[in-house]
C-alpha cells in the first residue's frame, strides 16, 4: 500500500506545473518513503529521510521559490536529451545490481564477516545495547562527523550564495 502511494505521488509530481504544490508533494513523498523504511525495519534510514528529505529539502526549495517564481516554464520543444540521460543512468544502476547477492542471503559476504563481529563484540566494546547506535556513534563516529561537516558546509555555501546574489541585485538598482 505504501509503495502504491509512492507511485501515485510521483505521478502527481511529474504532472503538476505549480512549483509550490510540487514541493509540498515531494515532502509528502519523503514522509511516505520514511514510513516505507520503518516498515522495512530501517529506522535510522527513515529518520534521516524524514529529517533531510521532508524537512531540510522542503524548506530550502520553498526558499528558492522566493527567488525564481511559482510556475514552471516549459521549453517550446520537447527535450529528449534529459529523458535519454535518465534512461541510461537508470539502466546502468539496474545493471550494477545484477551482481549483488540476493536480498537476505545468509551467505552474502556482509553476513559472514562483518555482521557477526558487530553482533558479538559491539556490546562489550562500546557498552551500548543498541547495535545501530553503537555502529553509527562508535565505529563510524568520524564518518558521521564528516557527513555533518559536509552538510553544514553545503548549507552555509547556499546561504552565502543566496545572500551574495541579493546584494548584487541591490547594487545594480
Amino acid at each position: 500500500m505504501l509503495l502504491g502511494f509512492l507511485v501515485v505521488i510521483a505521478i502527481a509530481i511529474v504532472r503538476l506545473r505549480n512549483l509550490v504544490a510540487v514541493i509540498m508533494l515531494t515532502g509528502i513523498y519523503s514522509l511516505h518513503a520514511a514510513l516505507f523504511f520503518v516498515a522495512l525495519d530501517a529506522v535510522d534510514v527513515a529518520f534521516t529521510e524524514a529529517a533531510v528529505g521532508a524537512g531540510i529539502s522542503t524548506v530550502l526549495m520553498l526558499a528558492t521559490l522566493g527567488l525564481v517564481g511559482h510556475e514552471e516554464s516549459r521549453p517550446s520543444s520537447r527535450a529528449w536529451l534529459p529523458l535519454a540521460v535518465v534512461l541510461v543512468t537508470g539502466g546502468a544502476l539496474v545493471f550494477a545490481t545484477l551482481d549483488m547477492p540476493r536480498f537476505g542471503d545468509p551467505d552474502a559476504p556482509i553476513h559472514r564477516h562483518v555482521a557477526p563481529r558487530y553482533i558479538i563484540d559491539s556490546p562489550r566494546e562500546t557498552g551500548l545495547p543498541n547495535m545501530v547506535t553503537s555502529v553509527l556513534a562508535s565505529y563510524r563516529g568520524y564518518d558521521t562527523l564528516g557527513e555533518t561537516v559536509v552538510i553544514f558546509t553545503a548549507g552555509v555555501g547556499v546561504l552565502l550564495l543566496l545572500g551574495g546574489r541579493r546584494r548584487d541585485d541591490e547594487e545594480q538598482e
